[in-house]
């Protein structure tokens, strides 16, 4: 077995843990945000994706998956009394631990596992790295969940955020065909198989957007202002009564600073914004085009559009914000099908909204150009932001 893939997967293994064991036990079966499962619950889920994939699928052995199969089959809609019937946090961890242990140690001495599939190259062990480093991204939102339920009442802004124009700063990509999607190695299913498009020219924004760039948004009356918002915007909008990207706060003097995992922070200007919806990021676009010279026809970016871009390197401050793409989710032509439902972590969510780059809490292994997060356009956890795409204007030569 692969030792690099055997020590990513251990690392993955000990950031989940180390999640677990600092927070107090009487937090982690509990919500701290209607989007967001709990701490046990997500940890739980890793153990279960990996009793499924390593001893159901490959050893056939059932017998442990089947036990807790009912609690953690569904990696995006756990049962709503789930948390009543997780174990207390030492537990869990105990649990979590020994069967991490235990299969580090199988995948580490090849001949105590049968032979399939799944374990030619190390695939299934690059898999399960990826599959927990995405929990761990989860488990990190839901800390920053606690953190600003727990308050901030004595956070007083140093550096207040002022406001910005919106940024014109962009680079044309020429009309032609491009390749997209993942030619080898691990990745996953819905990246594959990589495949030619043609895009007609366009121009995409060098930068995402910032702190600064969202907050003139904001004062300009963004959130309340129909003109900006689609049908589902608004009426998303109207449910949740938002106001702001998901993890800001104001302190007393009325100044917008951030809530963190780590506690309270001021909001760096020319930081991307993160803790937007879909609908926010349309919204933010269609303001943009309205207001800011040099951006009429902005739109949010089309994945295929990123990943060209990314590729050709003319984008900048990738993976420092997932960013919400304007298509949903959608399998590539020819694409084949997992053997197991539970390698296609995306075919679960109707009408889901695509993300790509990674954040700053992303791993290694997830950072790639061709990597898709799918995503609810309503979820506003993901660390995510926004980049604008424009008409192409005239070519220099034209």
């Amino acid at each position: 077995m692969d030792p690099q893939a055997l020590g990513a997967l251990a690392g993955t293994h000990a950031l989940l843990l180390q999640l677990i064991e600092g927070l107090p036990p009487r937090d982690t079966n509990r919500c701290f945000d209607p989007q967001l499962p709990s701490a046990g619950w997500l940890l739980g889920r890793a153990v279960f994706l990996e009793l499924h994939l390593l001893r159901s699928v490959v050893m056939q052995d059932d017998d442990l998956a089947a036990r807790v199969r009912h609690l953690f089959d569904d990696e995006h809609r756990p049962p709503t009394d789930v948390e009543a019937q997780l174990p207390a946090r030492d537990h869990l961890l105990n649990w979590a631990t020994e069967v991490f242990d235990q299969h580090l140690v199988w995948l580490a001495n090849p001949g105590h596992l049968p032979s399939h599939p799944l374990l030619e190259n190390g695939w299934l062990v690059w898999h399960l790295a990826q599959r927990h480093a995405l929990i761990y991204e989860r488990l990190l939102a839901l800390l920053t969940a606690r953190s600003a339920q727990h308050g901030h009442s004595d956070h007083l802004v140093a550096e207040v955020l002022q406001p910005r124009p919106a940024r014109a700063d962009s680079v044309r990509i020429e009309q032609g065909h491009y390749r997209v999607g993942a030619r080898e190695g691990v990745v996953m299913h819905h990246e594959e198989p990589a495949q030619v498009v043609e895009l007609h020219a366009y121009r995409i924004c060098r930068h995402p957007v910032s702190n600064a760039e969202y907050l003139a948004f904001m004062l300009d009356d963004g959130y309340r202002n129909d003109d900006w918002w689609d049908v589902p915007g608004r009426e998303w909008r109207d449910t949740c009564l938002a106001e702001a990207p998901w993890q800001w706060r104001r302190d007393t003097a009325g100044h917008w600073y951030g809530s963190g995992t780590n506690g309270a922070m001021d909001l760096q200007a020319d930081d991307p914004v993160t803790g937007l919806s879909a609908h926010e990021a349309r919204a933010y676009a269609a303001w943009a085009s309205a207001h800011a010279d040099g951006l009429t026809g902005a739109v949010p970016q089309h994945e295929y559009q990123w990943e060209v871009a990314a590729r050709l390197g003319e984008i900048e401050s990738v993976g420092r914000s997932w960013e919400w793409c304007a298509n949903t989710f959608h399998v590539y032509p020819d694409h084949q099908a997992p053997s197991d439902a539970q390698l296609a972590p995306c075919t679960t969510l109707d009408d889901a909204g695509m993300l790509r780059g990674g954040c700053l809490h992303t791993q290694p292994s997830l950072r790639r150009s061709t990597f898709r997060l799918c995503a609810m356009p309503q979820q506003r956890t993901l660390f995510a932001g926004t980049r604008m795409v424009l008409p192409p204007g005239k070519a220099a030569w034209e």
